[in-house]
């Protein structure tokens, strides 16, 4: 999982900046180790050398804690640049496959689906930090590849994004392994189907 980013304050009363991340940092991890329903204030509290009332004096609930938390995953990596699309698209997916094999990483995924029906703001929140910043950045490759004339005039780039991403955790969830070249296949694979038939791999075009 990501780094935790310390939360914005509010007006008023200054609070203790480290002790806000170490609850969070130990709501998320135990968020991804015990799932929503199983995770206790009382646990956060312990997790992070806190007290339940210093907790409630910063967030109201445990979904309120449970979504903030949420809040904090963020990736800080910036757009690829390789000088070719194919390998734009590899280094991306690498840095996806890190991000998903990171402890706990398909354990909060897991947590998030679950909660759908009973604390669907998990879900939401989990979407618009994770979900939508991944799949933002390989549809924003692809539309400049399709701009540049790579693609097929008939590609749909939001099918190509979900089987690029989809892929991964096919696999996990089939193996709970990825292989260090398995972003390197797949993206050989399905540019295979993409591409237009006059583009080259290995250069982009100016």
């Amino acid at each position: 999982m990501d780094s935790i980013i310390a939360p914005t304050r509010a007006p008023g009363r200054p609070r203790d900046a480290e002790t806000e991340v170490r609850i969070l940092q130990a709501a998320l991890r135990l968020l991804a180790e015990q799932g929503y329903s199983r995770m206790s204030l009382d646990a956060v509290a312990a997790e992070s050398g806190t007290s339940k009332p210093t907790i409630y004096r910063r967030w109201s609930s445990k979904a309120d804690l449970a979504t903030a938390a949420l809040n904090t995953l963020q990736f800080a990596e910036p757009p690829v640049d390789t000088g070719s699309t194919v390998g734009d698209l590899t280094r991306t997916l690498e840095n996806f496959s890190t991000s998903l094999l990171r402890p706990n990483g398909m354990s909060l995924i897991g947590t998030v689906l679950a909660e759908e029906a009973h604390t669907p703001e998990l879900l939401a929140l989990f979407r618009a930090r994770l979900v939508a910043t991944r799949r933002g950045m390989l549809h924003a490759i692809l539309l400049r590849a399709k701009k540049r004339k790579e693609l097929r005039p008939a590609v749909n780039l939001d099918c190509a994004v979900n089987m690029l991403v989809g892929a991964f955790y096919a696999r996990y969830l089939a193996t709970s392994t990825v292989p260090p070249d398995f972003a390197r296949e797949v993206v050989g694979l399905i540019w295979k189907g993409i591409a237009s038939p006059s583009t080259t791999p290995s250069r982009r075009r100016k």
